[in-house]
């Protein structure tokens, strides 16, 4: 019903593209003045919604039209690493907002004094997952540590993890035996049902060792769908990035990504910048990145990579 409706949505998008367009011919025909503005704007309008229709065609990944999951961790540095980390939270909730994309926190663990350690978020909207993808990798922060008494200048990074939503998927086997798993009592808010009973469930993959866990929703049964989901999506992942590595090394092409080896770096001293360095695309105006206006890097990654055999 889900994929019924998204298909429903934007053929009735082409619909309504396709009317437009005959509305402008219509009024173009009259050669009225009075209108040219009018119809100067209206061409401008559709023409932008050309490309981005255009832009969305392209990506044509399996998991592409779907949501998304998205995992932050901090890395090594204390509060400046946590505080970075939800810095890049708000930063991808307000991108999601802008986009007009449904949030849902599944899992967070605060710091001790400051920001966070670590948190899932779901993501639902068309294209989430295939806008998103490009983002996975370590994000890089240099700014003066408003936790240095000294005011000392300090680089901090945290993971971006992006994984598909995945409801079901033949290639993914997950026998139950291979599971540990664990209710606690969360830790967030969400009332006092929340808190009194072990409603949190986390759970283990004994083969990997990769861990999902979901505490936001009042039900365990709920929690434990949603975490059953995280974890899904880490096997896919896991498994999409053992055969892409598989076909690198027969390429002679594969390096080992390191901690350090980020794609992103945002700089707010001793200069404002943020630059990819996948694509080298760089924008001075750091405030309106980390306040959401992501799509610049997004596409200029995506247009990088959809020429390529191999999808992220």
């Amino acid at each position: 019903m889900k994929n019924l409706s998204d298909l429903e949505e934007e053929i009735n998008g082409w619909h309504k593209l396709e009317q437009r367009l005959k509305d402008v011919l219509e009024l173009a025909e009259l050669d009225d003045e009075n209108i040219h503005n009018d119809l100067e704007s209206e061409i401008s309008s559709i023409q932008a919604e050309i490309e981005k229709r255009e832009f969305d065609a392209m990506l044509s990944g399996k998991y592409d039209r779907g949501d998304a999951l998205l995992a932050i961790h901090a890395g090594a540095g204390g509060n400046d690493a946590q505080d970075w980390a939800e810095m890049v939270q708000r930063m991808y909730l307000r991108w999601a907002e802008k986009r007009g994309y449904e949030t849902e926190t599944l899992d967070l663990t605060p710091g001790e004094e400051a920001g966070i350690k670590s948190t899932t978020i779901s993501i639902s909207g068309p294209y989430a997952y295939g806008y998103l993808r490009s983002e996975k990798g370590v994000h890089r922060l240099v700014r003066i540590s408003p936790f240095d008494s000294s005011n000392r200048r300090h680089t901090s990074f945290i993971l971006v993890e992006i994984l598909p939503q995945v409801e079901d998927d033949s290639s993914i086997k997950i026998n139950p035996t291979d599971l540990r798993i664990d209710t606690f009592r969360s830790a967030g808010a969400g009332g006092q049902s929340v808190q009194k009973n072990d409603t949190a469930v986390r759970i283990t993959h004994l083969p990997t060792g990769i861990v999902a866990s979901c505490q936001n929703e009042r039900s365990q049964t709920q929690n434990r769908e949603m975490a059953m989901k995280v974890l899904m999506g880490r096997l896919l992942e896991l498994q999409q990035r053992e055969h892409k590595e598989k076909i690198e090394e027969l390429r002679g092409e594969y390096q080992k990504a390191e901690w350090g080896s980020q794609i992103r770096s945002y700089v707010l001293h001793p200069y404002h910048m943020v630059k990819d360095h996948r694509t080298d695309f760089e924008v001075g105006n750091t405030e309106a990145v980390l306040d959401g206006d992501l799509d610049p890097f997004i596409e200029n990654y995506l247009r990088m990579t959809l020429g390529n055999k191999e999808k992220p």
